[in-house]
């Protein structure tokens, strides 16, 4: 008996006994031992560790009658801590680093009965939209392993793409989920800064970082929210309000739904394939009777150089922690600043000292008021276009990315280029809205389209609601990447 492949079926398999927890675990090991080799989606495999969980779950199968993910085997990013297990960041500075504490969400998973498999390869420190910035080598993509998954979050992605993992956990500080989401033809939710504890996630843009599942269907994500959702003593900045049960939100009714367009942002620099989809998308919830109408959002166009300014400067003040002295690699040198500098030198990969660089730049003496400052200026303006939007619309849509997933090599010479894949991401970050990307069909070439969907502050229910409806009319969930068949 092949094991089920959805969250929602594997959980309610598992409580019925219909199938064993230790079966769906090996058979998610068994497809990360025949693929992983390709697709460099794991740093690290806990397999005799998740194994062992499992069959607890097994023997134990009354405990867990009712946890939300009862064997369901999960492949967790490489910046979340996970105790006794190594977490790495796909940096060398922390190639060696064992947390000895669980980030909250690990925590909650654990409660919910899931089973962690593994840690997926990232951009270092999340820092990138490719996955190609990893100490660890770049992961591909299971459509076409000469392209890029996304980043930066892009092992979670493929992970659950060639079907290692029904369920994986990335973060979102510009796009990360969202992006590598649309690029593996699979569901990425991020979701509102503070619904989610960061407790336990390695920092890149404090004010921006959000952690958030990947899932074949909108229902798998539902139910992946609601374990990992909600208020934590560990992270003042977690928010109480919301509901926990979004699975109760996915009626499939968007009738009446008011879906918003930003039009003038499409009119250039958009793959004409990315486009057609989009549209088509857009008629099939017309068809379930909702409205598409255009809309503003004037402070877009400057979300970029905003994002690129905020983001390098948390960056800057957050990895100043990594110096040799405490943890992760240090070299062998007397002199105590001279160890400071060859340790991060020879830890840090150049995307991370590019960004730490400019970072440190725009909060300079001199400099502040001219860059830092502006551009937070500008990011209140960006969260004011949303609440503008949000008077006349339930939800923006927009693609999630420009372009289909590019060659692994492309685009590395060339920063800039690389930063503007993420720019239909980067604003929901910046103002700390929900957004989620969804499967919408795929170019010529046959690579993934996502579809991105942006709701007001603390409204995923609209967002999976949405989601779900439109996987109801369609089959582009269902597709599945020629190394995972």
């Amino acid at each position: 008996m092949t094991p089920p492949e959805t969250v929602a079926a594997i959980r309610d398999g598992v409580r019925s006994g219909a199938v064993s927890a230790v079966e769906v675990c090996r058979a998610a090991i068994a497809r990360i031992e025949a693929n992983d080799a390709t697709l460099n989606a794991f740093n690290t495999v806990s397999a005799d560790r998740a194994v062992e969980r499992a069959a607890d779950i097994d023997r134990n199968r009354a405990a867990f009658a009712s946890a939300p993910l009862a064997g369901v085997p999960i492949a967790v990013k490489d910046n979340i801590c996970t105790r006794g297990v190594r977490t790495t960041a796909s940096s060398r500075i922390l190639e060696t680093f064992v947390p000895p504490y669980d980030a909250t969400v690990i925590e909650r998973l654990h409660a919910a009965g899931a089973v962690v498999v593994g840690k997926t390869n990232c951009d270092e420190f999340a820092m990138g939209s490719s996955t190609e910035n990893s100490a660890f080598g770049p992961t591909r993509n299971p459509w076409a392993t000469d392209r890029i998954p996304g980043g930066s979050s892009g092992g979670s992605a493929v992970a659950v793409a060639a079907r290692m993992a029904p369920v994986s956990l990335g973060s979102d500080t510009g796009g990360s989920i969202r992006q590598p989401a649309a690029m593996c033809g699979i569901v990425g939710l991020k979701p509102t800064y503070g619904r989610v504890s960061r407790y336990g996630l390695l920092a890149f843009g404090s004010s921006l970082d959000q952690i958030g599942p990947f899932t074949h269907t909108a229902r798998d994500a539902a139910i992946a929210l609601g374990v990992i959702a909600g208020v934590d003593r560990m992270d003042a900045t977690t928010a109480v309000t919301g509901p926990s049960d979004y699975e109760a939100a996915l009626t499939g009714d968007v009738k009446g739904l008011r879906i918003g367009v930003p039009a003038r942002m499409l009119e250039s620099g958009v793959d004409a394939d990315i486009l057609r989809a989009l549209h088509q998308a857009l008629d099939v919830l017309r068809g379930r009777g909702a409205t598409v109408v255009d809309v503003e959002l004037p402070h877009a166009k400057y979300a970029i150089s905003v994002y690129y300014m905020v983001a390098t400067a948390e960056a800057s003040s957050n990895l100043a922690r990594y110096d040799g002295a405490r943890y992760g690699l240090r070299t062998a040198d007397s002199d105590l600043g001279a160890m400071y500098m060859k340790s991060r030198e020879k830890g840090f990969g150049a995307e991370v000292k590019r960004r730490i660089m400019l970072g440190t730049y725009v909060l300079s003496a001199g400099y502040y008021d001219a860059y830092y400052l502006k551009a937070q200026q500008v990011r209140t303006l960006i969260r004011r276009d949303y609440d503008e939007a949000f008077t006349a619309v339930d939800l923006i849509a927009m693609p999630t990315s420009p372009i289909p997933p590019f060659k692994i090599g492309e685009r590395v010479a060339d920063p800039l280029q690389m930063y503007l894949a993420d720019i239909f991401t980067v604003s929901a970050n910046l103002a700390g809205l929900p957004a989620i990307s969804v499967p919408c069909g795929f170019s010529a070439g046959r690579l993934p389209v996502g579809l991105q969907f942006t709701a007001r502050p603390f409204d995923e229910s609209t967002l999976l609601r949405t989601a779900d409806a439109y996987e109801r009319d369609t089959e582009w969930w269902k597709q599945q990447p020629p190394i995972a068949s």
